[in-house]
């Protein structure tokens, strides 16, 4: 099997190109399937791999090898589609720092390949953005120049003035708008720069400033689906949710923080096919005055240790000493409540998607998406539904019909895993292999390139 690694400036990316590798024949014998789109797992599975698509899925004997095919066997392995990851923020961490001026091609596309390593494939940045440089790596990415988890973005996001993202040091990446017109013409520029989605803020950042006008937030909506383009709201407040879900938002990208999701609101989110991306990361970590479980769970903590320097690990488990209890407790009531409204959510067979808020201070990428699938679980969400989540119906959501199953016809993002996720979603974090379009990502490469840019 070809397995190809590219470089590119200061990079080693473990990005699998060249006709040559994506042309092979793979046979995958012996593992577990589980197709994303909450159908049965096949069992003792056979996976026929055609230029870097899926041809046949069967049991084990059904599939003979093709002439000049390449038998790989994965008995006890259980294969899931690649995780797509639909909140994030790149660029913005780089070691122990968390500076604007870490917003730049290096500190992005080591994020990328984080991602990648952990077995995200594909990431969605919304809206904290600014200049040339994430257009500049999607274009590169189309045409296999670099490699990464695949880049979709939302430009610059939108909101009242000092009403967008929560931290200062991107206070001049969005667009602060006052009128109707302006929100309009915001979405317009984004929209001509063909981003993937629009990303507005609806949210008074606790006091701190003014919160978008619900009619400028309706203009936003209609002037991006105008344009085409899927609108995602950053929100807190339920009256706000149940206002922009009436008026057609595509996604909310945060569940309701002030009060548990109404019956009602929920109803009405199923019926305009709002999406949800519940963003526990954050709340959750808020909610402990001593160091959870998580942070010394062998698999996740391993995978940090491969892809960040040791003492950004040391500050995560260090964050969590110190605590006011008050402080704590009244975090723990909040986040008690998004627990309840994704349980909800959940059993109405809501449109729950993976997006962790990635990105954020010490919210690793990669490490993020594989934490935030054990924390929607443990809210309530089944094994399947968590899955569901983070392959099919995320794939659905960013657009990208080619993916987050394996089926006939899609392409072989594969997520090789040594346990069942079934069984118990953390299993997810057991990595063995990972492959692109049929090919195998060289996450040797990858760890040796992160550890290295980590000291540089």
């Amino acid at each position: 099997m070809v397995k190809t690694t590219f470089i590119c400036g200061a990079f080693l990316l473990a990005l699998l190109v060249g006709q040559a590798a994506f042309a092979q024949t793979l046979l995958f014998e012996g593992a577990r399937v589980i197709p994303g789109d909450g159908g049965p797992a096949v069992e003792d599975a056979a996976l026929l791999v055609e230029g870097g698509a899926i041809a046949r899925l069967a049991r084990k004997g059904d599939i003979g090898l093709p002439a000049g095919a390449t038998r790989v066997d994965l008995t006890g392995k259980t294969v899931m589609p690649a995780i797509i990851s639909t909140h994030v923020h790149p660029g913005f961490q780089r070691g122990l720092t968390y500076l604007a001026e870490n917003f730049n091609r290096q500190t992005i596309m080591d994020d990328l390949n984080r991602a990648l390593y952990f077995g995200v494939s594909t990431v969605m940045s919304l809206g904290i953005e600014t200049g040339d440089v994430m257009f500049q790596i999607r274009a590169d990415q189309a045409e296999g120049r670099v490699g990464g988890a695949r880049l979709l973005l939302a430009g610059r996001g939108i909101g009242a003035p000092n009403a967008g993202p929560g931290n200062s040091i991107y206070s001049d990446f969005t667009y602060e708008v006052t009128t109707i017109d302006q929100i309009r013409r915001a979405v317009q520029e984004q929209a001509a720069r063909k981003v993937d989605i629009i990303k507005i803020w609806v949210d008074d950042r606790g006091g701190r400033a003014p919160r978008l006008p619900i009619p400028l937030a309706l203009a936003a909506i209609d002037e991006a689906h105008k344009q085409g383009l899927k609108i995602a709201a950053h929100i807190f407040y339920h009256e706000d949710a149940v206002a922009l879900a009436e008026a057609g938002i595509d996604a909310f990208a945060h569940l309701v923080r002030d009060k548990e999701m109404s019956d009602a609101l929920i109803a009405s989110m199923m019926r305009q096919n709002v999406y949800v991306m519940p963003t526990l990361n954050a709340p959750e970590r808020g909610a402990h005055g001593s160091p959870p479980a998580w942070v010394d769970e062998p698999y996740l903590a391993g995978l940090l240790s491969d892809t960040v320097p040791t003492e950004v690990a040391v500050r995560i488990r260090n964050s969590f000493f110190g605590r006011d209890a008050n402080e704590v407790a009244r975090r723990q009531q909040g986040y008690a409540i998004l627990q309840r409204s994704l349980a909800k959510l959940a059993a109405a067979g809501a449109g729950i998607i993976l997006g962790p808020d990635t990105g954020l201070e010490d919210q690793i990428f990669g490490y993020a998406e594989q934490k935030e699938l054990g924390l929607m679980a443990e809210a309530g969400m089944t094994p399947a539904q968590v899955v569901v989540a983070a392959t099919a119906r995320a794939a659905q959501f960013v657009g990208l019909p080619d993916r987050g199953t394996l089926a006939p016809g899609k392409r072989a993002d594969l997520l090789v895993l040594d346990a069942n996720p079934l069984d118990d979603i953390r299993n997810t974090r057991r990595i063995a292999k990972l492959y692109l379009a049929g090919a195998e990502v060289d996450r040797a490469a990858l760890k040796a390139s992160l550890l290295r840019g980590a000291r540089n």
